[in-house]
């Protein structure tokens, strides 16, 4: 079982923790419920219509918890690589280690820049088609990756395709993440 934090609470981050969290690992989200949500509206979001973006926070958030991942309501203030490790420090001196660090910290990323990611010609962090970054094992997702066309959908569909690359990673080969109707 893989530990992961997830840096940002907003609907990448949630979409990660989610799957991840389904498929067993130990998934902390630290954030400060300060997502760009709050001010949404969604109205193009498939299977939520018409829907005030707090309340998806709210569903996703209480999804999540259902998983088994936590939520820990804080600020990080420092990430640091350590070999293979990281080790996450919040603003309450919380400390988290863990084995995958998923950034969804928004337009700005200063805990991407302190750790040395690489950044495309417009400034944002540069990611491949997995949402992998420059270094193993840290995956960034929505903003900080497309600041300028950035949409809920799309920033949890950047979640979900990051934990698949976890998951697949931690599984040694591909994993589909199937969900089957009650019987």
């Amino acid at each position: 079982m893989a530990a992961i934090v997830i840096i940002g609470d907003g609907p990448g981050g949630l979409s990660a923790a989610l799957f991840l969290a389904r498929g067993g690992h130990g998934v902390t989200v630290i954030g400060a419920d300060a997502t760009a949500m709050h001010f949404a509206h969604l109205n193009n979001y498939l299977g939520a219509p018409d829907t005030p973006g707090s309340a998806l926070q709210a569903t996703g958030k209480d999804q999540v918890l259902a998983a088994g991942a936590t939520l820990e309501a804080a600020t990080v203030v420092a990430v640091s690589a350590e070999g293979d490790r990281f080790l996450v420090t919040t603003d309450d001196e919380a400390n988290h280690d863990a084995d995958y660090v998923v950034l969804s910290e928004g337009r700005k990323h200063p805990l991407g820049d302190a750790l040395g990611l690489e950044h495309t010609p417009s400034g944002a962090l540069a990611v491949d088609r997995d949402q992998r970054t420059s270094r193993d094992r840290v995956y960034a997702l929505g903003r900080a990756t497309r600041p300028t066309r950035s949409q809920a959908i799309i920033s949890a569909g950047d979640g979900a395709v990051a934990a698949l690359d976890i998951l697949a990673r931690e599984a040694g080969g591909d994993v589909q993440d199937w969900d089957k109707p009650p019987a």
